[in-house]
C-alpha cells in the first residue's frame, strides 16, 4: 500500500517531534519533511508534494493563516489544523479559509498530553485520504438540484398535511462549519422557523462557533443548553460532546443536553437530534445532510419520512467531504439534493416562505 506523505508545520519543536511520532505510529503514514514557519512551509510544500499537511496557526514570520491561502490558491493539499482550544475562535477562521478540520490540542501544547490526540489524528487523517475531499472553491459550472421520488417508502402519519413547517434540523460534520455560516448568512430575515444543528466537534469549541455563527446572520444563534426553548428565529447549536434532543411539554418544546450513548459513534449524534425531532415534529419539519465524513444522520432521516418529514441533502457539487450526504442519498429517502447555495432558498420554498 502506497503510503500517506504528510508534512508537520509547527514552530513548536516538542509539538513537531510528537507529532511526528504519532503520525509514525499509523505504518500508512510517512513524514516527509516539516516546517517551522509558513516561508519554510511553501517552499518545503512546493519541493515535496505532500498528500497532507498538519498545520500550527500561531508560527513567526507567515503565520498558519497566511499559509492556508496560498494552499488554497496554489495547491491541492487537505489540511488539517492542530490548534489549542484557547484558539477557538482562530480555528474557525482557519475552515473558512480552506483548511478541512481540526484537532484541539490540550491546553499547553508542550504537555505530555498531547499524545492523547493520536486517535483522532489517525482516524481523520485516513478518512480525509480515503474520501478524497473536494478542496478547491464551489464549481462555478451552473448548479442544479434533484428530486428524488421516495416509491418505496410513504410515511406513517399522514395527519395534518397542511400544517406549515415549525423545525429545520441541520446535521453536517468535516466541512460543516463553513457550509453552515454559508446557510445562515444566506437569510435576509428571521423567517417564523426554529433552527437546530448538531455539527460533529469537540468539547470546547461549539460556544466560539456559535458567537461567529451569530454575527453574520439575522437569526439568534446560541450553543444549546437545557432548557432552552425552540423558538422561530432562533438557532441552537448542539454542544460540542453532548447530544442535543428535546421534549415537549404544555405546547412548549425545549432542548435536552445529554452526554452520549456508548453506541453512538459520532458526536453530537445527528441520528439523535433527527429521532427527537420527528417524534415532537412530525410532518411541521425539515431535515438537512450537509458534508462530512461516515454516515450520522442516516438512520435519523428514516424517523423522519416515517412521520412524514421533509429531508434535503447537499449535492456532490459542493460537498467538502461527500460522505454523509452519499450516505443518506443512498437509502432512497432524500426529498431533495441541491448544492450548498441553494439550500438556504429550497427551506423557504418548502416553508412556503417565499
Amino acid at each position: 500500500m502506497k503510503k500517506i506523505r504528510v508534512m508537520v508545520i509547527d514552530d513548536s519543536a516538542f509539538s513537531r517531534r510528537t507529532i511526528t511520532k504519532m503520525l509514525e505510529n499509523l505504518s500508512v503514514i510517512e513524514v516527509i519533511g516539516y516546517a517551522i514557519n509558513g516561508e519554510e512551509g511553501i517552499q518545503k510544500i512546493t519541493a515535496l508534494k505532500p498528500d497532507l499537511i498538519t498545520l500550527d496557526l500561531e508560527m513567526p514570520k507567515m503565520d498558519g493563516f497566511t499559509l492556508l491561502r496560498i494552499i488554497t490558491a496554489r495547491f491541492s493539499i487537505p489540511v488539517i489544523v492542530i490548534s489549542a482550544l484557547s484558539g477557538a475562535d482562530k480555528v474557525f477562521k482557519a475552515l473558512e479559509l480552506g483548511a478541512l478540520d481540526f484537532i484541539a490540542k490540550p491546553s499547553c501544547g508542550a504537555s505530555p498530553d498531547l499524545v492523547t490526540i493520536q486517535g483522532d489524528l489517525h482516524r481523520k487523517i485516513l478518512q480525509v485520504i480515503n474520501l478524497k475531499p473536494r478542496l478547491r472553491g464551489y464549481s462555478s459550472k451552473p448548479l442544479h438540484s434533484t428530486s428524488l421520488a421516495n416509491g418505496h417508502m410513504k410515511p406513517v402519519h399522514t395527519e395534518d398535511k397542511n400544517l406549515p413547517v415549525e423545525i429545520v434540523a441541520i446535521g453536517a460534520s468535516t466541512g460543516g462549519p463553513p457550509a453552515l455560516q454559508n446557510i445562515f448568512s444566506s437569510f435576509e430575515h428571521p423567517y417564523p422557523l426554529a433552527i437546530v444543528v448538531s455539527q460533529h466537534m469537540p468539547v470546547g469549541f461549539t460556544q466560539a462557533f456559535a458567537e461567529r455563527l451569530d454575527r453574520s446572520s439575522v437569526f439568534s444563534i446560541k450553543e444549546a443548553e437545557n432548557g432552552d426553548p425552540v423558538l422561530p428565529g432562533h438557532i441552537l447549536i448542539a454542544p460540542g460532546g453532548k447530544n442535543l434532543t428535546f421534549k415537549s411539554r404544555g405546547g412548549m418544546v425545549t432542548a435536552c443536553v445529554k452526554p452520549p450513548s456508548t453506541t453512538d459513534r459520532y458526536i453530537p449524534c445527528v441520528d439523535s437530534m433527527f429521532e427527537s425531532c420527528a417524534s415532537i415534529y412530525r410532518n411541521r419539519m425539515i431535515a438537512v445532510i450537509l458534508t462530512g465524513m461516515g454516515n450520522d444522520g442516516t438512520r435519523g432521516i428514516t424517523a423522519v419520512k416515517e412521520y412524514g418529514g421533509f429531508v434535503i441533502s447537499e449535492s456532490e457539487e459542493t460537498a467538502v467531504v461527500y460522505g454523509m450526504p452519499r450516505e443518506a442519498a443512498a437509502t432512497g429517502l432524500v426529498d431533495k439534493i441541491v448544492p450548498l447555495p441553494q439550500i438556504a432558498q429550497e427551506i423557504l420554498v418548502k416553508s412556503a416562505l417565499v
